[in-house]
C-alpha cells in the first residue's frame, strides 16, 4: 500500500492546505496534498489519497527533520474540504501521540522484554488501565502519580474505591 501511495504523481499536485506553527522551541510546517483516486490504489472504497509532509526546525540544537506520511479516505472532494481533512488528521495524531507517548516514555513500553504468548497485550491492557484510572482523578503527570501510588500500597486501592 505504501509503495502504491508513494508512486502517485505528488510532484505535480499543489498544496491543498498549509499550516505553520511556532512554539516549544521549534517551527513546524505541515503541508497537505490531495489526489482523487479511481485506479492505482488497491484499497476498498478509496476516493482520495493524501500526502502529509511535516517539516520541523528545532531551535536548540539547530536541527531539521522532514516526515512524509500518507493517508486514504473514502470521502469525496465535496464531502470534506482540505482544511477539514488536515484538522481531522492532526486531531487523530494528537490523541494517538498522547496515549502512546505516556506508554512509551513513562512505562518504557518499547524496551519491554515480554515476547511470548499474550503477555504484550496483557501488559498493554494493564498500562492502559492504570492510565485510565489516573486521568479521571485529575492526574496530568502519570510518572509522578505512579511514584506516589507506589509508596503506599493502600493508595492504588483507594484510587479504585477499594478500601
Amino acid at each position: 500500500m505504501h509503495k502504491q501511495l508513494t508512486r502517485l504523481p505528488w510532484k505535480a499536485v499543489p498544496d491543498a492546505d498549509r499550516d505553520d506553527d511556532r512554539g516549544h522551541g521549534r517551527r513546524e510546517i505541515r503541508t497537505l496534498k490531495i489526489l482523487t483516486v479511481s485506479t492505482g490504489i488497491d484499497f476498498p472504497h478509496a476516493a482520495q489519497a493524501l500526502q502529509i509532509r511535516r517539516r520541523r526546525r528545532l531551535d536548540e540544537p539547530k536541527r531539521f527533520t522532514t516526515e512524509t506520511v500518507y493517508a486514504i479516505t473514502d470521502l469525496h472532494v465535496h464531502q470534506a474540504k482540505p482544511a477539514q481533512l488536515a484538522a481531522w488528521i492532526r486531531g487523530h495524531w494528537s490523541i494517538e501521540n498522547k496515549i502512546h507517548w505516556v506508554r512509551d516514555v513513562t512505562y518504557d513500553e518499547d524496551r519491554s522484554q515480554i515476547r511470548t504468548g499474550t503477555g504484550q497485550q496483557v501488559m498493554a491492557a494493564l498500562r492502559n488501565a492504570a492510565i485510565g484510572a489516573l486521568r479521571p482523578a485529575g492526574v496530568t503527570n502519570i510518572a509522578a502519580a505512579n511514584r506516589h501510588h507506589a509508596r503506599d500500597s493502600t493508595r492504588p486501592l483507594a484510587l479504585l474505591g477499594i478500601t
